[in-house]
């Protein structure tokens, strides 16, 4: 919180720095983990598929199993709330989130082989006394107590420095739906003289704070909170490729031509692309995989992780989930009093898609 209001104008700067922390850790990680542990033999790795949840069939499990993997990639578009403090946005941005993509995900999947190989008894991760699998891999792997609390406090580090750039992408959103006074518009307040919108940081950093206090009470309350904001983002991305799709079909969006007298991309102009998209067929295609893998995660986060769940370790996103869609959309059918009018006409200016 203190980086975002202090040092807000050296975010980029401090980011840039973590950008290299994160590539030192990365080798900090993977390199002990590949030269102390005992290796599995690579039939057992790649021949070898577990069923712990006793689902009826591989393939069901795999996809339970997969919603795990949806985490990671939910949350890529962070920097599109950052876009009204980026110079030249309509490509900064989308280059920002392939790049950043496609980065971690060369990273992330060499670390996947690398602890396939490297974790030991899974049976005895899963049921680790600390309730963190990392850390028991960890401690196989150096054989001692203080080798893999300086492993595990290297992820720590790492994700609390992470935290900077969630925050600021979360109180912009926040900022952003108080201008569309979906909350009260207060909240959205920039401040003069540091030209931040420090209340949505604030409420940003006090509501996610006593959310993570839920650890403490119940692993499977937060677990289901977790779940559920999979699902809510995975949702709103459900929602944007579908329109995108069904504009794209009927050929609603056009060639962006600079000038000075049109008003693109806002409520009642025409749409037009911006610089950086995938034009014809492969754009449909793209967007109707995204669509069907979406709708997957989705469907699947909604699994318990057993066949045959007890309460303590059931699923219960779905309720939350429905609950809020319930109660969000009789409030916009219902209460016209609350529905969000939109951007205010002071927001209206020029913007690639």
């Amino acid at each position: 919180m203190l980086v975002n209001l202090v040092g807000g104008k050296l975010l980029s700067r401090i980011e840039t720095v973590l950008l290299v922390v994160h590539i030192l850790r990365f080798s900090g990680i993977l390199i002990p983990l590949a030269c102390l542990s005992d290796h599995k033999p690579k039939e057992e790795v790649f021949l070898q598929f577990l069923n712990s949840g006793r689902f009826s069939t591989q393939g069901l499990s795999w996809f339970v199993g997969m919603t795990s993997c949806a985490f990671g990639f939910a949350g890529g578009d962070a920097a599109v709330h950052m876009s009204e403090e980026v110079a030249n946005p309509s490509c900064v941005i989308p280059h920002a989130i392939m790049l950043s993509v496609l980065r971690d995900g060369c990273l992330g999947f060499a670390m996947l082989i690398a602890v396939l190989f490297c974790v030991g008894n899974i049976e005895d991760a899963l049921n680790s006394p600390t309730r963190y699998p990392v850390m028991e891999i960890f401690h196989n792997t150096t054989g001692s107590l203080p080798g893999s609390m300086l492993m595990c406090s290297i992820l720590l580090i790492i994700y609390c420095c992470s935290l900077m750039g969630l925050r600021a992408a979360a109180s912009r959103q926040l900022w952003s739906f108080s201008r569309d006074r979906g909350v009260r518009v207060s909240i959205g307040r920039v401040s003069l003289s540091q030209a931040l919108p420090v209340q949505s940081v604030i409420l940003t950093v006090v509501v996610s704070s006593m959310l993570a206090l839920i650890n403490i009470g119940s692993f499977v309350s937060l677990d289901d909170i977790l779940s559920m904001a999979v699902s809510a983002l995975y949702l709103s991305y459900l929602m944007f490729s579908i329109l995108l799709c069904y504009r794209r079909i009927n050929g609603d969006i056009s060639q962006y031509v600079d000038s000075d007298d049109d008003v693109i991309n806002m409520p009642g102009a025409k749409l037009a692309w911006g610089p950086f998209h995938c034009p014809g067929v492969w754009g449909i295609a793209i967007n109707a995989f995204a669509i069907l893998y979406i709708i997957i995660v989705v469907v699947f986060n909604f699994w318990p992780s057993e066949v045959r769940p007890s309460v303590g370790n059931m699923n219960w996103s779905v309720v939350g989930v429905g609950g809020s869609s319930f109660l969000t959309s009789y409030t916009t059918l219902h209460v016209p009093d609350t529905s969000i009018p939109g951007l205010s006409g002071n927001c209206r200016y020029k913007q690639h898609a």
